[in-house]
C-alpha cells in the first residue's frame, strides 16, 4: 500500500511544479539584444526625438499603464475629423500630448486639402513585447528599439482612405502634403516605409 502511494504522489509533485514552472512569463524579447541594435542614419533623428519627451522605454503593458494613470499617455480615439484609427492588433492607441495633438491637427488638415476625406493610422504606441509579437508574423519589424516604444509615433497607411484598401495616388499626394508641411514647421519626422505601406511618422518635442 505505502509503494503505491508514494508511486501516485511523485508524479503529482512533478506535475504540480511544472504547471507552476509553465505559468512564469518571460519576456519574449531578448533586452540585451535589442540594446545592441544601433539605428540607421534616416532613423536616428527618431530616436533621439522619442528620448526628449521624458518617457523610459516602453517594455511591457505594466508601464504603459503606469503613464495613462499619472497623466502622461492619452487615449487616440478612434475617429477624428480627417482620420480614422484601424484595428490594431499589436500597438496600442495612447501617446503623450504632443504626438496626440499633432496626429489630430494633421487630419484636419487633411480633412480641408482633400474636401472631407480620411487616412488611415495603422499602428501607435507599442511596447518592446508588443514588438516581439509582431515579429512573429511580420519580419519586416524592427529587430531593435522603435520610436513607436515611446510613446510618440504612428503609422499612416498610404494605401488606406476613407476606409477602402485600394491604391489612391491622389490621397497619397495629399497626404505628403500634409506630412511635409509638418516637416517645414519643425514638428515631425517621416519616413516612407514601402515594405509596410505606410508613412512612419514620429512627432518631435516641438
Amino acid at each position: 500500500m505505502r509503494k503505491f502511494l508514494c508511486w501516485v504522489f511523485v508524479p503529482f509533485v512533478y506535475n504540480f511544479h511544472y504547471s507552476q514552472v509553465s505559468k512564469k512569463t518571460f519576456p519574449c524579447y531578448d533586452f540585451t539584444q535589442v540594446l545592441k541594435v544601433e539605428p540607421s542614419a534616416l532613423y536616428k533623428p527618431h530616436i533621439d526625438a522619442s528620448k526628449s519627451f521624458g518617457v523610459t522605454l516602453l517594455k511591457d503593458a505594466k508601464i504603459i499603464q503606469k503613464y495613462i494613470n499619472n497623466g502622461k499617455f492619452h487615449k487616440v480615439k478612434k475617429t477624428g475629423k480627417g482620420y480614422r484609427v484601424q484595428k490594431l492588433d499589436y500597438s496600442r492607441a495612447y501617446m503623450v500630448s504632443k504626438a496626440k495633438t499633432t496626429l489630430e491637427k494633421m487630419g484636419s488638415r487633411f480633412s480641408k486639402e482633400t474636401k472631407g476625406h480620411t487616412f488611415t493610422v495603422s499602428s501607435i504606441t507599442r511596447t518592446l513585447e508588443d514588438q516581439c509579437r509582431l515579429r512573429r508574423v511580420n519580419s519586416n519589424a524592427s529587430l531593435g528599439i522603435s520610436s513607436h516604444n515611446y510613446g510618440n509615433s504612428f503609422d499612416i497607411s498610404y494605401i488606406r482612405f476613407n476606409d477602402v484598401l485600394k491604391y489612391n495616388p491622389k490621397m497619397e499626394a495629399a497626404l505628403e502634403k500634409v506630412l511635409n508641411y509638418y516637416v517645414g514647421i519643425g514638428r515631425i519626422y517621416y519616413i516612407k516605409e514601402r515594405q509596410q505601406s505606410c508613412y512612419h511618422v514620429t512627432v518631435r518635442n516641438y
